[in-house]
This record gives structure tokens, C-alpha cells and sequence, in this order.
């Protein structure tokens, strides 16, 4: 399982968006989106390609401690 910080997410929109470019690279992944924890949580992926979709979308991502 894979935890990324990502603090540019504030509304449903950037949810959707974030969850677009994880399946965009990891179709079959589950995303989850924390919205008040700024946090993604996603299954059945690659940390790297999963960061750099996130970050071609406009949401930097960095692996949560």
C-alpha cells in the first residue's frame, strides 16, 4: 500500500482529478482520498509512476512517513 502526502488537494474536484491520474497510469488500483488529511492512499501500484502522474496533473505528491 502506498501513502503519499499531497497538500494541493482542497476540494471534490482535485479528488477527482487525483484519482483520474492514478487510473490514468494503474487502472486497476483503489485510490482512497482524505481530503481534511491531505493524504492518498492507493493499492495495486508503483510509488513512481503514480507520483509523476500526480504531478503532471498538477498535485505533487510526496510518500507519507
Amino acid at each position: 500500500m502506498l501513502t503519499l502526502n499531497v497538500p494541493d488537494m482542497s476540494c471534490s474536484h482535485c479528488e477527482r482529478a487525483v484519482k483520474e491520474a492514478v487510473a490514468a497510469v494503474a487502472p486497476a488500483a483503489r485510490v482512497v482520498v482524505d481530503l481534511p488529511a491531505h493524504r492518498v492512499t492507493v493499492e495495486g501500484a508503483e510509488a513512481a509512476p503514480v507520483i509523476a502522474a500526480l504531478e503532471e496533473a498538477g498535485y505533487p505528491a510526496t510518500p507519507a512517513s
